[in-house]
């Protein structure tokens, strides 16, 4: 079954919403970040999607007692990104603030032994945040777009114990304009390498949820849709998106 990760992006302690990942075009949600953890997780969201804004720009956690606090509150498991680059960042969130997972993006582009040694430390702990832009990786919290493509970066850590790739199309995210096909096909792409794939970044209506779904049925290595914007604006409800997975 396809699962459904409800997003929480922290900035300034508050949950906010960024269209296509600019720090200038920020909305905010609200101000309790541990709050709206409880609320998707108790409506049924299969994992919690934490994104410290803020730690992604630093280069470390930032918001790290909200997030201690909300993987403390829910029953179900977080993952969380931005600013995960040390090693001993990893053994913080995976051992002390109990995260079930990271995500690391920045630093699987440029220091890729140093990521995958990081993945064999942790099986199944660490997943590679692919962060797009025109099919290229962007780092440093989306400030920079690399010369690197996705496929080419998700082919090196190929036979590793990676939770999951998770791919954003940075043009999507926040926009409210749904999945598009051409987003699709790199997700295929990246599921055929034999990698569990979780779709990020413009999942905007019911619609777009049945679609994913039905890629998981023929791609069964697409294993996750993450939401963001369309649960804060009401245009999609947790429970319906579990739903949706369960029946489609």
């Amino acid at each position: 079954m396809l699962q459904v990760l409800p997003a929480i992006d922290i900035r300034g302690g508050r949950c906010v919403r960024l269209r296509q990942g600019d720090y200038g075009q920020e909305t905010v949600f609200g101000d309790d970040p541990v709050e709206m953890a409880r609320r998707w997780a108790d409506a049924g969201g299969h994992r919690i999607h934490v994104v410290d804004l803020d730690g992604a720009k630093a280069g470390e956690p930032v918001n790290l007692e909200i997030i201690r606090q909300i993987a403390a509150s829910v029953d179900a498991p977080v993952q969380l990104g931005g600013g995960v680059r040390t090693e001993q960042t990893v053994k913080t969130l995976l051992e002390d603030a109990g995260v079930d997972r990271v995500i690391i993006g920045t630093q699987a582009l440029k220091q890729p032994d140093w990521f995958a040694a990081i993945v064999e430390r942790y099986p199944h702990r660490v997943a590679l945040g692919l962060d797009a832009r025109d099919s290229m990786v962007a780092t440093e919290g989306w400030l920079d777009v690399s010369k690197t493509s996705a496929i080419e970066l998700a082919k090196r850590y190929q036979g590793l114990p990676l939770a999951a790739v998770i791919y954003t199309n940075i043009a999507n995210d926040g926009m409210m304009q749904g999945v598009d096909e051409a987003t699709i096909q790199d997700m295929i792409a990246l599921a055929n390498l034999g990698l569990p794939v979780i779709a990020s970044g413009g999942v905007s209506t019911l619609t777009d949820v049945e679609r994913l779904t039905e890629v998981h049925r023929e791609t069964p290595n697409l294993v996750g849709a993450i939401i963001g914007r369309a649960l804060y604006e009401g245009v999609i409800q947790v429970a319906d998106a579990v739903r949706t997975v369960e029946q489609t």
